[in-house]
């Protein structure tokens, strides 16, 4: 069911991804890496994760302006009025005491959730955030706190080299791999990226969760405008752990269905 929510407040995270607070109670008693359909009036309805929850209420996403609902979404201000449903789809699972955390782009929205309750579980945190640049990262000044407060050991890559390593985030966790151990990796962002987490995980032996992201229409496994492989990313996932990633490794980072349902590289 849908439940309208007013915006609380707005804040940007780079040029072109903001972070928006409402308050919903089942948002809140959502699990790190689930999703919420979010309809933007007189526009659309879209999937998107949320990146932070709190017991009080106060939920947010984190959309990054890429189309005219995203648009849309990331003009509106406080006051206004939004649609909300969910949470739906599986969550990210705690394995172990030492996690690497890989992401990119808004693909570190869900990931900020997942820090939040690794640490809350005592358990050794480090996450590496890759961008382009450095005005294409997000949660800096969240991560830095997390580093200063709660000893998470964040790392920053960005391809030009305008923020902390010059490279790839995978490029920089296969460095990380060489020298020490971790029980597990997660990994969000764009899926060439997560395709080579992955490798790295077999590469190195290690347990692997992944957040996908297909084209979603209705949330609730109905449709199949979201299927990968024998899954469904909406019911089956949209986190997924390294067996069932295995059953669909041809797609992964490979191909995918558009809108129209047409198989096209991702």
């Amino acid at each position: 069911m849908m439940r309208i929510v007013e915006i609380e407040r707005i804040k940007p995270e780079n040029p072109q991804v903001k972070t928006i607070f409402f308050r919903d109670e089942l948002c809140s008693l959502a699990e790190p890496g689930q999703f919420i359909m979010v309809w933007i009036p007189g526009v659309d309805e879209i999937p998107l994760s949320l990146s932070y929850t709190s017991q009080n209420g106060l939920s947010s996403i984190t959309v990054a302006r890429v189309g005219e609902a995203t648009s849309t979404l990331t003009s509106l201000e406080a006051g206004d009025l939004i649609g909300v449903r969910g949470p739906f789809g599986s969550g990210f699972k705690i394995v172990g005491r030492s996690a690497l955390i890989i992401g990119g782009g808004t693909g570190m929205a869900p990931l900020m959730m997942l820090i939040d309750k690794l640490v809350e579980k005592s358990i050794e945190v480090t996450v590496i955030e890759g961008a382009e640049n450095v005005n294409k990262l997000i949660f800096i000044d969240r991560l830095k706190d997390l580093s200063e407060s709660k000893g998470v050991n964040v790392l920053f890559a960005t391809e030009d080299g305008s923020y902390g390593s010059k490279g790839l985030a995978t490029e920089l966790a296969e460095e990380l791999l060489r020298r020490r151990r971790f029980d597990i990796i997660y990994a969000c962002g764009p899926e060439r990226m997560i395709r080579r987490a992955y490798e790295l995980a077999k590469l190195y032996s290690i347990d692997f969760q992944a957040s996908l992201e297909r084209y979603m229409r209705c949330a609730v496994g109905i449709c199949g405008s979201c299927v990968i492989g024998r899954y469904r990313v909406c019911r089956d996932g949209p986190v997924f752990d390294i067996a069932k990633i295995k059953n669909v490794e041809k797609y992964l980072g490979n191909l995918k269905y558009n809108e129209r349902g047409e198989i096209v590289p991702v």
